[in-house]
């Protein structure tokens, strides 16, 4: 019988569901556990999987430089705990790749076996798995909203200059109040706020203010040294 199922997910702007929930560092009340922090909290496929080992493996050796960004990384898949033990350890004591091994996992991985947390936040996509949770992305700020969301499906590993390119891109936006352009880094250029009138922004295009280059009346940008960025966010980029 064809499954028809939808699972509803949270939209950008939304306050991040809450939960209880048990992990391979105890157990969790989500997100309230993290006030104060930005949160990733991801759901992978399966232990045991080649894809998700990749993954776990560079979020594990990337883990301090998200916490550098005040970020905490929580994983999730619908595996129980003792698989998620199991798999964690077998990962620092026989897997190698890219340079990258004895990784031990420190972040919190969801056990998930009812589905619960993966149906609540729309991890599952029945046309995609019934039965795994696809390779989502929940970016969560220090107030418990959702900023960002990403979804990779079951055989796409995630890139991870992106997410941490997020992170780094929605903390800058909130300091400086600005927007970024596509392909944005720290140090490129960024988007001055339109102006709130047709006639402010005809005069911000005949008298720019300074630093600020106007490429049209609704396209403005100014520069943002790299440093400035850093000191921000208490970083080294």
């Amino acid at each position: 019988m064809e499954n028809n199922t939808v699972y509803s997910i949270p939209r950008i702007g939304d306050k991040a569901p809450s939960f209880k929930a048990v992990t391979t560092q105890g157990d969790i009340n989500f997100p309230d556990d993290y006030a104060g922090k930005w949160t990733i909290l991801f759901s992978h496929p399966a232990d045991f999987t080649p894809v998700c080992t990749s993954e776990f493996m560079t979020f594990a050796s990337m883990e301090e430089e998200f916490k550098q960004l005040n970020t905490q990384l929580v994983g999730l898949s619908v595996d129980g705990l003792y698989s998620h033990i199991a798999w964690l350890r077998n990962i620092k004591e026989k897997i190698e790749y890219k340079g990258m091994k004895n990784v031990e996992v420190k972040f919190p991985l969801i056990e998930d076996i009812k589905m619960e947390v993966a149906k609540l936040y729309g991890m599952l996509q029945p046309g995609e798995s019934s039965t795994k949770a696809v390779r989502a992305v929940f970016f969560i700020d220090p107030h418990g909203i959702i900023r960002a969301i990403i979804y990779y499906p079951l055989s796409l590993g995630r890139n991870f200059d992106e997410l941490k390119r997020v992170i780094i891109g929605l903390q800058t936006a909130d300091h400086f109040k600005v927007a970024l352009p596509a392909d944005w880094r720290p140090g490129d250029d960024v988007i001055v706020p339109t102006a709130g009138s047709c006639g402010v922004a005809k005069e911000r295009m005949e008298v720019p203010e300074e630093g600020v280059t106007c490429h049209d009346w609704f396209f403005c940008t100014k520069k943002l040294e790299k440093e400035k960025v850093e000191k921000a966010l208490g970083k080294k980029m």
